[in-house]
């Protein structure tokens, strides 16, 4: 029988197909015979009557996908569909941020386990957020502080002069700020982050490598499985491609080629099946994305490969 496919994502109007990961892994699984599912983390429903399980329910909609620009879906009725008895497989592919509403609704999903399988392991992206769970890999990274104290932060910047400060839990390369030695923005710039995230921030030297690239390298159950390297627009220091930046290929450094191979089997073991890291100059680790993980379709472009099949039989295999 074929597998049914439920995605937890943004709307499908929203997304840029030329791009999008989710849309990749949709065609791919869609391709292979697949029933594909679409829903919103907002219409995820728990109810219990006290039984020791409880029903997990969604709002989904069957959708047929297509690489047309301008219409790339149809979609059929929404109805509410029971997440363990209708559905195989469940991608959790919703833009963060990560808050309480992700970390809520990935702790509904876990509720799941042992019945339908949800990639990446909801309990362990909780487990893994981008930019604490790297400082498991400190070794392989730049000097960090996480802080809100401006004290600490006066500090660090006296050490090390100009550095790059951001959210703790931010994505897409939102948000992220240059601050020169000068120390010119420090206090009014720490106290607009103190006001708008409760969480602390991340601190970290200014790389000039950044200039060289920001590479992504995307890790399919612990294995290596292919890289771009991400550059800068004009008058921009962020390489995200959400940001202006634009890719190029890439292979791995000897020093890339230690990170990857430090991390894949622990990857491997938490069930974080589709991974992106992120390395500045070919040495510096600077995060391990494992929420909503992009950069497949750029690789393949580059590369000729099929990385949303890959992950498709990493996903069949642990079925």
């Amino acid at each position: 029988m074929a597998l049914r496919v439920a995605v937890q994502m943004d709307p499908m109007e929203s997304i840029n197909i030329a791009g999008d990961s989710s849309f990749a892994l949709m065609l791919s699984a869609q391709a292979r015979g697949m029933q594909v599912w679409h829903f919103d983390v907002r219409s995820l429903s728990y109810e219990t009557g006290g039984e020791a399980a409880g029903k997990l329910t969604a709002h989904a909609a069957p959708v047929t996908v297509r690489p047309v620009v301008g219409d790339h879906y149809t979609m059929g009725d929404r109805r509410r569909i029971d997440l363990a008895k209708d559905i195989d497989v469940i991608l959790m592919r919703q833009d963060p941020p990560f808050h309480l509403g992700y970390i809520s609704a990935a702790l509904m999903l876990d509720r799941l386990k042992g019945q339908t399988l949800v990639t990446n392991d909801p309990r362990e992206v909780i487990n893994a957020p981008e930019k604490m769970f790297v400082l498991d890999y400190a070794r392989f990274m730049p000097p960090t502080l996480i802080a809100r104290e401006l004290a600490d932060v006066r500090a660090f910047q006296e050490q090390h002069g100009s550095v790059v400060v951001k959210p703790l839990h931010g994505n897409g390369g939102k948000a992220i700020f240059r601050l020169d030695e000068d120390k010119t923005n420090t206090t009014a710039l720490f106290e607009l982050f103190n006001q708008t995230w409760p969480e602390p921030h991340m601190v970290q030297p200014f790389l000039p490598e950044v200039a060289e690239g920001d590479k992504r390298i995307v890790l399919i159950d612990g294995e290596f499985a292919g890289a771009i390297n991400r550059k800068p627009g004009e008058g921009e220091f962020r390489s995200n491609l959400a940001q202006g930046g634009y890719a190029e290929a890439a292979d791995l450094t000897a020093r890339e080629e230690e990170i990857c191979a430090a991390m894949g089997p622990e990857l491997k073991k938490r069930g974080l099946v589709f991974v992106g890291i992120d390395v500045i100059g070919g040495k510096w680790l600077t995060e391990i994305n494992v929420t909503s993980p992009t950069g497949i379709v750029a690789i393949d472009t580059f590369n000729g490969t099929d990385t949303p099949a890959r992950i498709w039989d990493a996903i069949e295999a642990r079925l």
